[in-house]
């Protein structure tokens, strides 16, 4: 089986072409793929689908087999892989995802693909729809969270799937590694969740880090960049439009006003192409 590993801001994956080829267990596929020592080694993988709704369909699966609604980074870089791969020559095209039809378009320098902008929709504020429990229609602005016995303020988003945004001093020196398991896992969230650790720089610049569900710690979240800019608005911290500094790069995000979509802009680069033996 043919696959490519792709990355955006060093959030990696492993990408396969199910228009041709077949995989009998996604999950299993992706926990053994996805092994940084046995395997091709990535944050996750991202699958190629026929659809019937837009142009294309992705799915996503994460290093522990979950299959996630969405991926950020990983839109821009099964974006990039359908044009440079040549099954569409359009420049902006649908795709079909867990967390509904979404629109990349492909940004260019002359006839190399410079990056991908990628209209996300509209983020989902109400807290039974995140979901977080005890919030019904409520949104969850700055409310408190307390993990290992330390009260923390939260703002949640679902951009598709689950994110709740914690604003801390220090970025970089927060204890994530030893904290970001408490969060996804809490039960405050039914369907466990993202957790975006923010350090506002000034109000279009903020630094931020990431725990992902089903994944620990990544370099990048491209829909935790775009909760981060929504939640940032939402408390007052930052202006619509925003540059995410990441441990792998940066996103600008904005959060259209008039619309009330949100739009990232970042890179998606091919890193190699391989073949894997037949399972």
């Amino acid at each position: 089986m043919k696959f490519s590993k792709w990355q955006g801001c060093g959030n990696d994956f492993v990408l396969i072409n199910c228009l041709q080829d077949k995989v009998a267990d996604y999950a299993a596929f992706a926990q053994e793929v996805c092994d940084r020592h046995y395997g091709v080694g990535a944050d996750g993988i991202l699958v190629v689908e026929p659809s019937v709704k837009a142009d294309f369909r992705m799915r996503i699966f994460n290093t522990d087999g979950s299959e996630a609604e969405m991926c950020g980074n990983g839109i821009r870089c099964f974006a990039r892989y359908l044009y440079d791969s040549h099954l569409t020559d359009k420049k902006e095209f649908t795709v079909e995802t867990g967390a509904g039809v979404l629109v990349p378009r492909l940004i260019f320098e002359g006839d190399t693909v410079s990056g991908v902008r990628v209209d996300m929709g509209e983020p989902i504020l109400e807290g039974d729809e995140i979901p977080v429990k005890g919030f019904c229609r409520r949104h969850v602005v700055n409310e408190k969270l307390t993990v290992n016995g330390k009260d923390y303020a939260m703002t949640c988003v679902s951009m598709g799937n689950p994110h709740c945004v914690i604003y801390v001093d220090d970025a970089e020196g927060f204890p994530i590694h030893e904290l970001g398991s408490s969060f996804e896992h809490h039960p405050a969230f039914p369907r466990k969740t993202n957790t975006e650790f923010v350090e506002v720089k000034d109000r279009g610049h903020v630094r931020m880090r990431v725990w992902e569900r089903g994944a620990a710690v990544t370099l990048a979240c491209g829909t935790g960049s775009c909760a981060t800019a929504v939640a940032g608005v939402l408390t007052g911290r930052t202006d619509r439009s925003v540059e995410v500094q990441l441990d792998g790069g940066t996103l600008h995000v904005e959060w259209d006003e008039a619309s009330n979509h949100v739009f990232m802009t970042g890179p998606a680069e091919l890193v190699f192409t391989g073949e894997l033996p037949k399972r």
